[in-house]
């Protein structure tokens, strides 16, 4: 998925066979990267080593101190873990590794960064930060990576990434963690590099089997039989586990096929009988298949197996937009203000931000949509109590870009002319790819309004994870007399097909707001 959910269940041993990365996850939920050399009870600050620490190595190559062997196991448990989308216990096995020893640089980094996927845990990535300062050199570039992300420094991390790589290059745990990472700043190209080397290295590595399926059938030239083959692999490595069933389920939805995407999510809870990303994954395929009753009954079933504010929330979220499917959208709206009224009381950040973007987006009038996306964007300005700064970042592109591109369907150049400038300045302080991504694409609306329909597919296809800019984008080659062009992108369009609001709007009125810009162009 594209911003990579934190929802999974069950602890395995180090030695089974872990669930794989970017499909939903059950509990807890291009351009290019250029080159540069539950929150827990957080331990006292540390005091002074007084005698030699013992080297160890993460799977043997990774080298790192710690002062048990315990430790050490319990790090790769939590590492391998979080690879394999097992979130919540990775945090956990992540924490007990800084209670073994809290001493150590990389158990607080590495639990800080699994927990900023669900809980963010700002105590233990302070932790992390105070202590990195006297970790060994090769520990130092894993833990200055990690923290770097956490804290959007992107400048900073690509240069510890780089470092990483140059150190370890055929390390397929740092080539992963820095290809998922990549694949979140979509730089897809390199990603793609990175994560076949894995496979090379290793060709039963699940993790990276899985997010192969998903780079093949979201990004570049959509090959939605290679993507379905890797998942097939995938689940041939895990045959027992709910995980390569329920990636299989969500990529044939992607391809059309909603009826194997029926089977295969129904075959993960055979496996699993919680787990709560196949179960809402039943709901957002019944969705797409206009059986509405039956998708509403899926999410309650998602909902009853939630274990956190984040995944109910999330279920509730998808049974509201069924009312827009089925042409009810006054009721929907009724439902949404109920339920951002229950994620503000639960201060659930997350939630707090999908709901109220969904609301504006699908509000009735273009006047109160840019009022309440200009509501939404003040409160992620600034620090976000429960979201991390990278997603904070990309939150707040996401909502401007929209700001934008209203202003510009509805002919109000001025407003997306502001909204494009804070867009600029934003991505020229964070350095985050999908911020600048939202910086093009907000152009790219604006430029098709104004009818320099050239310059505007040069903008939109910067941003080829939104549905709506890859329409615009269709659109434009279209008025350019380039219909090759126009049926590729939409082609690529055809494979971000799920239940979101985003596609809503392409099915059912992006359409229309093109016909409104191609009409505020002349």
């Amino acid at each position: 998925m594209n911003r990579i959910s934190a929802r999974f269940l069950l602890a395995l041993a180090l030695s089974l066979p872990g669930l794989c990365t970017h499909a939903q996850s059950t509990q807890a939920p291009a351009p290019h990267v250029e080159q540069a050399s539950r929150k827990e009870a957080t331990p006292a600050a540390p005091s002074p080593a007084v005698a030699p620490i013992p080297r160890h190595a993460l799977f043997g190559s990774l080298p790192i101190t710690l002062r048990n062997d315990d430790a050490r196991k319990l790090l790769e448990k939590a590492l391998d873990q979080y690879e394999n989308e097992l979130l919540d216990v990775s945090v956990v096995n992540a924490h007990e590794a800084t209670v073994k020893d809290s001493r150590s640089a990389i158990a607080f980094a590495i639990w800080s960064y699994a927990a900023s996927r669900s809980v963010p845990n700002p105590d233990a990535l302070q932790h992390a930060k105070t202590l990195v300062v006297k970790a060994p050199p090769d520990e130092k570039l894993l833990v200055n990576w990690l923290i770097d992300v956490q804290q959007a420094d992107n400048i900073a991390a690509i240069g510890a990434m780089n470092d990483l790589l140059a150190r370890f290059p055929n390390d397929k745990h740092v080539l992963f963690l820095t290809a998922e990472w990549l694949y979140g700043q979509q730089d897809y190209d390199r990603a793609r590099k990175q994560t076949e080397k894995i496979v090379e290295l290793d060709p039963n590595f699940p993790p990276a089997l899985n997010l192969l399926g998903y780079i093949y059938i979201q990004t570049g030239d959509p090959d939605p039989a290679k993507a379905i083959s890797y998942l097939k692999r995938y689940a041939a490595c895990q045959p027992n586990q709910p995980n390569p069933q329920d990636s299989l389920g969500e990529v044939l939805r992607f391809a059309g096929d909603d009826q194997g995407s029926i089977e295969h999510f129904q075959a993960s809870l055979k496996i699993i009988t919680n787990f709560i990303a196949s179960q809402v994954g039943l709901g957002d395929t019944r969705t797409l298949m206009g059986d509405y009753a039956n998708a509403r009954l899926e999410y309650d079933k998602g909902a009853a197996m939630a274990t956190n504010s984040r995944d109910l929330l999330h279920a509730q979220f998808q049974k509201a937009l069924v009312y827009f499917w089925e042409g009810q959208p006054e009721q929907g709206r009724k439902a949404l203000d109920t339920l951002l009224d229950e994620a503000r009381r639960r201060k659930d950040a997350y939630a707090q931000f999908e709901i109220g973007f969904g609301r504006a987006e699908l509000a009735g009038e273009n006047a109160s949509k840019l009022q309440q996306l200009r509501a939404l964007e003040s409160t992620l300005e600034n620090q976000v109590t429960g979201m991390t700064e990278p997603d904070r970042h990309i939150s707040w592109a996401t909502v401007v870009r929209e700001e934008a591109r209203i202003a510009s369907l509805t002919g109000q150049t001025a407003i997306a002319e502001g909204a494009i400038s804070r867009l600029e300045h934003s991505a020229s302080e964070t350095r985050d790819l999908v911020v600048a991504n939202s910086y093009e694409s907000a152009r790219g609306y604006l430029l098709f309004a104004q009818g320099d329909f050239s310059s505007a597919t040069d903008e939109l296809a910067t941003d080829p994870h939104s549905p709506l800019a890859l329409q615009q984008l269709a659109t434009a080659y279209e008025r350019l007399s380039n219909p090759a062009a126009a049926e590729a992108t939409r082609a690529r369009l055809k494979y971000q097909r799920a239940p979101t609001v985003e596609w809503f709007l392409v099915s059912h009125s992006a359409g229309r707001d093109a016909r409104s810009a191609d009409n505020a162009a002349h």
